[in-house]
């Protein structure tokens, strides 16, 4: 019979450690009888352990006396801010900092929303006050909110506008989402052309505004747009901020980008070109920034984006007639020129060109071929909205047909801002970048008897085509 001898110091030390990373793992365990709930301290805490069984809630951000964490503005142009985290109690909006001067003018970061009209009056009336957003210091945070905030964890979208604007396809997709979108992209600036980012996802966007009813578009597109480029997205609107206001607790979001049209209107860039999405352009970012939207959008019609587009393929010449739509239409002998023009073309190049009406096609139909478009043209109106679905190359271009004299920037400044080449014609003339004219809307502008010589137009195309 063996005597049992005794644990050398070596065995020792190993049985010491194996109890202790039990007693640990014990303490940190997981349990069993239902999902955790984490109150997360960012005053110095780190985040809570995830769980082999699921995800951590994270439902309350806590803090000890006098660490109420800071706002932080991560990014600023007029009208379009980035915010970590960012309170709000009763509805109100509250930036808490010790220093006061490192907060942009709230003029340019908020507004009281209400619909956007012209004159004295009407620009006094948006000038926002406390109701809407105050800057208060650590230590006053620290007496209104107590301990402890609702946690709405990561990225969120705030769209501080009236519903106004909102219900357009154009305002939404070529204005405020793109605007948004140049917005957040300014922390990613090495989006390549098929639009890979390391952006979190955008998980929610408050239209604190706007109900369900009034955000979507005639056309439909602006929900197609919307899920298409963020499928796990959720919304909330005017109703639910009424909700969360009247449960009288202050909620921390971690990271806002908080949009606001009539603050946008204080920007230069907005001044030169009348559109609020023009002033994120004087942010950093890739010359790709808008890949990642147009990626997203194509793939849903089942395109791949890596092909549709590329200059190996085809070129591709769309014509956006609005010939029955009652008001700016070509005049109708020009319109049948120009249509045989383009057949020319089609003939003797094998450029594929169609003529078509938007509305008559389905959203996945109107999506797919925007997306395979080298030259878009048509009169100035809401069809041209399908431009930002075209691929920036040396050949894409957009034509733009105005009563002559008139003029108007919506689909030139958003052509530029993608990277791609806009001509507005009169008839036989045509200009581009920088030597546009002023913006004007003469008798005639909306009207049904728009000259355009067909002939000119197809012969920029051709030029246009030729270059590699």
């Amino acid at each position: 019979m063996h005597s049992l001898s005794a644990p050398t110091r070596r065995e020792a030390v190993l049985l010491i450690f194996v109890f202790v990373s039990l007693l640990l793992f014990s303490r940190i365990g997981y349990d069993t009888t239902g999902i955790k709930f984490w109150d997360v301290d960012k005053s110095g805490a780190s985040p809570a352990h995830t769980s082999a069984l699921g995800e951590s809630w994270r439902t309350r951000v806590t803090w000890s006396s006098g660490h109420v964490p800071n706002t932080r503005v991560v990014s600023h142009v007029p009208g379009w801010t980035i915010f970590d985290n960012l309170f709000v109690l009763n509805g109100t909006v509250f930036v808490v900092t010790d220093f006061p001067s490192s907060i942009p003018d709230r003029l340019t970061i908020t507004s009281t929303a209400v619909d956007i009209f012209n004159g004295e009056d009407a620009v006094n009336s948006r000038t926002p006050g406390d109701r809407e957003m105050q800057i208060i210091s650590t230590s006053q945070a620290q007496r209104l909110f107590g301990s402890s905030a609702e946690s709405i964890d990561g990225v969120t979208w705030l769209v501080n506008d009236p519903p106004q604007f909102i219900t357009h396809y154009y305002h939404w997709s070529a204005e405020l989402f793109f605007g948004f979108w140049r917005t957040y992209s300014s922390l990613d600036t090495s989006i390549n052309e098929m639009g890979k980012s390391i952006l979190p996802a955008l998980r929610r966007i408050f239209f604190v505004h706007a109900d369900a009813d009034h955000w979507r578009d005639y056309a439909l597109m602006n929900q197609w747009v919307l899920r298409s480029a963020f499928p796990s997205l959720t919304t909330e609107y005017s109703y639910d901020w009424e909700d969360r206001a009247a449960m009288g607790r202050p909620m921390m979001l971690d990271r806002v980008i908080f949009t606001d049209r009539a603050a946008a209107m204080h920007g230069h860039h907005f001044l030169s070109t009348g559109r609020t999405a023009a002033e994120p352009s004087a942010l950093p970012g890739s010359a790709h920034w808008w890949s990642t939207i147009r990626a997203n959008v194509i793939r849903v019609c089942g395109l791949d984006p890596n092909v549709v587009g590329d200059m190996a393929q085809t070129p591709v010449i769309t014509y956006i007639s609005r010939q029955e739509w009652g008001r700016r239409m070509l005049k109708q002998e020009d319109h049948e020129r120009l249509v045989e023009e383009l057949h020319k073309l089609r003939d003797l190049y094998g450029y594929e060109v169609n003529v078509v009406e938007m509305d008559k096609l389905s959203r996945a139909e109107q999506f797919e071929l925007a997306a395979r478009t080298t030259i878009m043209m048509g009169v100035h109106g809401n069809g041209l909205t399908s431009l930002v679905w075209m691929r920036p190359s040396p050949r894409a271009t957009v034509m733009e047909f105005f009563f002559p004299g008139g003029f108007a920037q919506d689909y030139e400044y958003t052509t530029r801002a993608l990277g791609m080449v806009h001509y507005g014609f009169w008839g036989d003339e045509y200009f581009t970048s920088p030597d546009t004219p002023e913006q004007a809307y003469p008798p005639g502008f909306q009207g049904t008897n728009i000259p355009i010589d067909g002939a000119v137009v197809a012969r920029l195309c051709h030029e246009r085509l030729l270059l590699q």
